[in-house]
């Protein structure tokens, strides 16, 4: 592998997110949209977007992972096309929510590893996360844990959020397999 893998916490549980864990899922969600700048949304979105969104992935192939405490979600990270273009095939993004009370205890490193190890195993060369919020340390710092090779920042006007506030964003990337190793993924055009 070309990225770290951190160990999963004691009590929380990684696996695959279900249409059950859609209405938790959507709460963790709505708290960013609500209280961050990375989403760029200003609404969050109802249950049933959520829910299509995560079918529309996982037509996709692309992982999808929860992390659950006792059975009850506190995060979860899922692989998206980076950009729709053939020539992005092997590229693609991550994205990773915390539940506002579980930041911090090592969550998104319990979600990063399995996320990776999967996309690698579907023929992923890259993973591109787009931090929407260049001041936030937690994403940042969760990307570079795992191996981030290169970090970009982005323009201080990357978009804006809640109230038109400007928001500065950055670019993280991670090598998740050799660039000899062009595999062609279930997801590639």
């Amino acid at each position: 592998h070309f990225f770290k893998r951190s160990s999963c916490p004691m009590s929380l549980t990684v696996r695959e997110a279900t249409a059950q864990d859609i209405p938790a899922l959507t709460a963790i969600y709505a708290h960013h949209v609500l209280h961050g700048f990375g989403t760029f949304e200003y609404v969050p979105p109802s249950e049933a977007d959520f829910a299509e969104k995560w079918r529309g992935i996982r037509e996709l192939g692309l992982p999808y992972l929860v992390a659950a405490d006792a059975e009850v979600p506190v995060g979860y990270a899922y692989a998206s096309t980076f950009r729709p273009r053939p020539g992005y095939r092997y590229t693609i993004e991550d994205s990773v929510y915390i539940r506002d009370d579980q930041r911090g205890r090592g969550v998104g490193s319990a979600l990063m590893g399995p996320l990776l190890e999967r996309c690698e195993a579907i023929g992923a060369r890259e993973v591109v996360a787009v931090i929407g919020d260049r001041l936030n340390a937690g994403s940042i710092g969760l990307h570079r844990n795992c191996g981030v090779h290169r970090a970009a920042a982005g323009a201080q006007h990357f978009g804006t959020g809640i109230g038109a506030q400007w928001v500065g964003g950055c670019h993280c990337l991670l090598f998740v397999s050799p660039p000899r190793s062009f595999r062609i993924a279930r997801w590639a055009p």
